[in-house]
């Protein structure tokens, strides 16, 4: 194949990857646009790979068979690593790997993940069980945008996993009623029992005393993975890291949402409105270039 055509299929595959993105209407996209375009459309290639593999447990029609979709995307991960990638996902990846040091590893996480939701619909704890489900459908892809975002200081990586908890978390929180009407409950039931909050109340959408205990319990983890995330992020790395800070005053916010709510989250999806991420977002991006301002005329 020729450079110019190789060329061509490239960037043909890079905005495939891109229009996924746009169209999913994703909170991420948010922090995407904080980047240089090469950065850019490699975050959306990696986006469209997750995006691709979480559609299949979450939309699984009955002609479908999701195991056997999840399989292919396994061999297409081969082909990325093997330099042989077929799929358009697949060719951007590929290139996006040539430039940025991404382990395979994060890759195979969030599908292990999506294979979880495949095979069950509840979570008998946080740690060691809904908490490993989060490392692997959402940390995980925190470990491969950072090595996209650029860091220095090796916090960078626990910084991406506390994140990956609270914002796995807070879509857990915010979307108890769509999952609920899939069957699903993620809240652990040792949390439920602790707070008499029964199974057939949360499907049913019944907003509880006991579920609003819960909830209230739940966003207090949230919050402290937020805390923590915080706490590791490094002073040098606040520039590069911006787009990911981008993501968690969003995130944040949605969780302050539902807390605003007294926790019914069984009404109007919790959202944020175009012009409040765009805020957050141009937020994120002016504090450490302030801070290196008032140090220059300082």
């Amino acid at each position: 194949m020729s450079t110019a055509v190789a060329t061509t299929a490239r960037d043909a595959a890079y905005e495939y990857c891109a229009d996924v993105t746009r169209r999913a209407s994703s909170n991420f996209y948010w922090g995407f646009r904080l980047l240089t375009p090469e950065r850019r459309r490699s975050l959306c290639a990696v986006y469209a790979f997750c995006r691709a593999a979480d559609d299949i447990a979450d939309e699984p029609g009955a002609a479908r068979d999701p195991e056997r979709l999840l399989a292919r995307w396994r061999a297409e991960l081969d082909a990325v690593y093997a330099g042989r990638p077929r799929h358009p996902i697949g060719v951007a990846l590929a290139d996006t790997i040539e430039h940025f040091p991404i382990e395979r590893e994060h890759f195979e996480a969030v599908i292990t993940g999506v294979e979880t939701d495949l095979r069950r619909d509840r979570y008998e704890t946080w740690d060691g069980d809904l908490a490993e489900y989060c490392r692997c459908v959402a940390s995980a892809v925190g470990l491969i945008a950072i090595e996209i975002f650029g860091y220095q200081n090796p916090s960078a990586r626990q910084y991406a996993v506390h994140l990956g908890l609270a914002f796995q978390l807070t879509n857990i929180l915010r979307d108890v009623a769509e999952d609920g009407r899939r069957g699903r409950i993620y809240l652990p039931r040792e949390d439920l029992g602790r707070f008499g909050c029964r199974e057939d109340d949360v499907l049913a959408g019944h907003c509880t005393d006991a579920f609003r205990r819960v909830m209230a319990f739940e966003c207090a983890r949230a919050g402290e993975h937020y805390g923590r995330a915080r706490f590791l992020l490094a002073e040098e790395d606040r520039p590069t890291l911006a787009p990911a800070e981008a993501m968690r005053l969003i995130y944040e916010q949605l969780l302050r949402r539902v807390m605003f709510r007294r926790y019914d989250v069984f009404g109007a999806k919790v959202r944020l409105t175009r012009p409040e991420k765009a805020a957050l977002a141009m937020a994120a991006w002016a504090r450490p270039h302030l801070t290196f301002l008032y140090r220059l005329t300082g």
